[in-house]
């Protein structure tokens, strides 16, 4: 038996196509609009044309079926360049298109996936809310039945891409019961933008992804049909952890390509910095750091790929890999960037100097979708510390 580790020719083509873009349109642009806390209307739509939305979705729904390890190759290049551009892709393909995807029926499929795959539309994936976090069971927002109708009520927060102008709509996590054991029903609905009673702000004074729009959601007595339920009553929470586990690994793949670019800005800058006479890369603190960095990248793709790869054979223990990578990958982002700023010494503080972005742009890594003490329990249970 043997074993092949080279990428597919389709997912180093995308690589190469994805790479050679966020370096001449993203990469020239990214400091601007991180300054003005400004979401690219016009990158979007780039990025939509160049096939990154839609990745695992079947061509007759608009997608383009290429794959899970694609993808994340893919998402990997963009955060090599930009945390910002990269949460719009994986946030829109993961935790956006995916649920409508998976969860949908047919007619849900064939109204919203076309225009999502084109990145012509976005959508927004409303699970955490302002007392619900990591305990996600804490969900407050509320629907309750009357008639054809479902009424919600309640507020979401830190949901990505909903309050831009390209936003269709968001698929919303509600408590519409109780369960026969007496814990709560949670019951997905999809909310399109412009439904009465539905307001999305952007927020404002982020450290992090400043050119990622992140949204309020406040629902006031805003009715959906029947029709508007993603799957079945009572399977939500179910439909929701599903998406997570699917997102780690584009959460996974910023890490990756977030530690990448900050290893390779620390390279470069190491190169051509002299102190003593000579460039600072050769002075064994830096080039020890330096050599860490580039081991522990190449730990993290080989674990991000694999947990990619049994995504897309659909074996179930990817769900398992998934969190390894997330948590492992953005560690190592965490790692990487701090070291790559040290490298960089005072001019690593100023904007001036992309790591300085990276800096700010890696620590949501280890917060979203999963903090990394949650991902630790999550491991903790598959492995069977747990009875």
């Amino acid at each position: 038996m043997s074993l092949n580790y080279d990428l597919p020719e389709e997912a180093t083509m995308i690589r190469d196509s994805v790479r050679d873009f966020a370096e001449n349109v993203i990469k020239p642009k990214a400091k601007e609009l991180d300054d003005k806390e400004e979401f690219s209307p016009e990158i979007t739509k780039q990025m939509g044309e160049l096939g990154l939305f839609g990745f695992c979705i079947p061509e007759e729904y608009g997608g383009n079926g290429i794959g899970y390890l694609p993808y994340v190759v893919a998402v990997e290049e963009i955060a090599r360049i930009d945390g910002s551009q990269a949460a719009t892709v994986a946030a829109h393909n993961s935790l956006g298109i995916g649920p409508l995807y998976i969860f949908g029926n047919e007619e849900q499929k064939k109204k919203y996936l076309p225009p999502l795959c084109t990145g012509e539309k976005l959508w927004g994936f409303g699970l955490t809310e302002p007392d619900a976090g990591s305990d996600a069971g804490g969900t407050k927002t509320k629907a309750t039945k009357e008639g054809s109708e479902w009424i919600i009520n309640g507020a979401k927060n830190f949901i990505t891409n909903a309050s831009t102008d390209a936003c269709l709509g968001v698929t919303v996590q509600t408590v519409t019961g109780k369960r026969p054991d007496g814990k709560k029903e949670y019951t997905c609905f999809i909310v399109e933008r412009g439904t009465p009673g539905l307001e999305c702000k952007t927020m404002h004074e982020k450290m992090m992804w400043r050119a990622s729009v992140t949204s309020e959601l406040f629902f006031e007595d805003c009715r959906v049909p029947e029709k508007n339920m993603l799957g079945k009553q009572g399977e939500g929470f179910h439909q929701m952890l599903d998406t997570l586990d699917r997102g780690r690994l584009s959460i996974a793949a910023m890490g990756l390509g977030c530690a990448q670019g900050a290893y390779e800005l620390a390279l470069k800058y190491a190169k051509e910095r002299r102190q003593f006479g000579k460039p600072i890369s050769t002075f064994q603190a830096n080039a020890f750091k330096l050599a860490d960095m580039a081991v522990e990248i190449e730990a993290a793709k080989n674990l991000l790929y694999k947990a990619a790869w049994l995504c897309e054979q659909k074996r179930n223990e990817y769900k398992k890999l998934s969190a390894m990578a997330k948590l492992y990958c953005s560690e190592v982002a965490h790692r990487c960037v701090n070291q790559a700023l040290q490298i960089h010494g005072g001019y690593g503080l100023m904007k001036e100097y992309d790591i300085e972005r990276f800096y700010r742009d890696q620590r949501l890594l280890e917060i979203g979708e999963g903090t990394s003490e949650i991902l630790r329990l999550v491991i903790s249970r598959y492995i069977g510390c747990y009875e």
